[in-house]
């Protein structure tokens, strides 16, 4: 059997993968802040869930609940995270660009830095981080949320280099959704959106397949082409 944790599987498309790879012969250890949601999913297939309640912003901690949990495991092979944040902020108010800062730059950073160490150290196994689309450019209305999906995207990258070297079959699978009916979707103007059942079904299949990138939905890609295309000039007045 193997194990996964999943960074954030309180709600959305963490928690929906987490009841898909219950069901795909993985053993789950499940993490978020909100101890009562992942105790409500623990109850879905009590013995195939391992419930660590933390904060990935709390650095100092995260790594001794990361070692606990993997122990309790009985080892690790994938690492996914799912655990984000973001919000429109036209007035650029500093306390949300640093919520946003905190979580997915610092806290995705100390994860994704464990994982990959931990899978260097025993030469194998996958992370997987949730990104973004809206990583490819910037955004007047969310300036730090599509900034921080630019860094998640190349430290994704870079992480992918690494393991090139290392000659290690350690694979790193970034994956950038648009639009997912979730909390985290926000602002008008909103089409493609996929459901999480959806979403979660399409990261399942690229985990397994081993993609380095997947767009969810695969459509996506589409918008990427076109994001990575309009001329700055153009873009600016956006």
């Amino acid at each position: 059997m193997k194990k996964a944790i999943i960074i954030g599987a309180t709600s959305g498309i963490g928690n929906e993968l987490a009841k898909l790879l219950v069901n795909n012969n993985y053993r789950v250890g499940i993490t978020g802040r909100r101890t009562g949601l992942l105790a409500d999913l623990k109850q879905v297939k009590p013995d195939s869930f391992i419930v660590r309640t933390f904060d990935i912003t709390e650095t100092q901690t995260t790594v001794q609940n990361l070692e606990e949990l993997t122990k309790e495991l009985g080892g690790l092979d994938l690492l996914f995270i799912s655990s984000g944040t973001g919000d429109l902020n036209d007035h650029l108010d500093f306390s949300v660009e640093k919520s946003t800062i905190d979580t997915n730059v610092t806290g995705f950073t100390c994860v994704a830095d464990w994982a990959f160490n931990y899978f260097e150290n025993q030469k194998h196994g996958h992370l997987v981080a949730i990104t973004s689309v809206a990583g490819l450019r910037g955004s007047r209305q969310a300036p730090a949320y599509n900034a921080t999906k630019a860094y998640q995207i190349n430290y994704l990258e870079s992480l992918r280099q690494k393991a090139k070297h290392l000659r290690f079959p350690i694979l790193v699978t970034d994956i950038r959704p648009g639009f997912v009916k979730t909390n985290m979707a926000k602002g008008e103007g909103q089409f493609w959106v996929a459901t999480v059942e959806k979403a979660a079904k399409q990261i399942f299949i690229a985990i397994r397949n081993k993609r380095k990138v997947a767009y969810i939905t695969h459509r996506w890609r589409l918008v990427a082409i076109l994001l990575q295309n309009i001329p700055r000039a153009v873009f600016d007045r956006f």
